[in-house]
């Protein structure tokens, strides 16, 4: 792990990422689009006006789930 970088989980796996984040440069570094995801952050449903101001803390969990249409 790198100065700086903070550890947490995804979707079930353990990932060190930078310090400093916020959930949406989080989806970001992930490479993730914004724009068809859901998030649940340390079990709670995270609203997507929330993502600009919550930050990647050490020791939190995300599920990310992303979204598919199609018919």
């Amino acid at each position: 792990m790198k100065t700086g970088d903070v550890q947490i989980v995804v979707n079930g796996e353990t990932r060190e990422v930078p310090g400093g984040l916020e959930v949406s440069a989080l989806l970001s570094h992930l490479g993730l689009p914004s724009d068809r995801v859901a998030i649940e952050r340390n079990l709670e449903i995270l609203p997507r006006a929330q993502w600009l101001k919550t930050a990647v803390e050490p020791g939190d969990r995300y599920e990310i789930v992303q979204l598919v249409g199609g018919g």
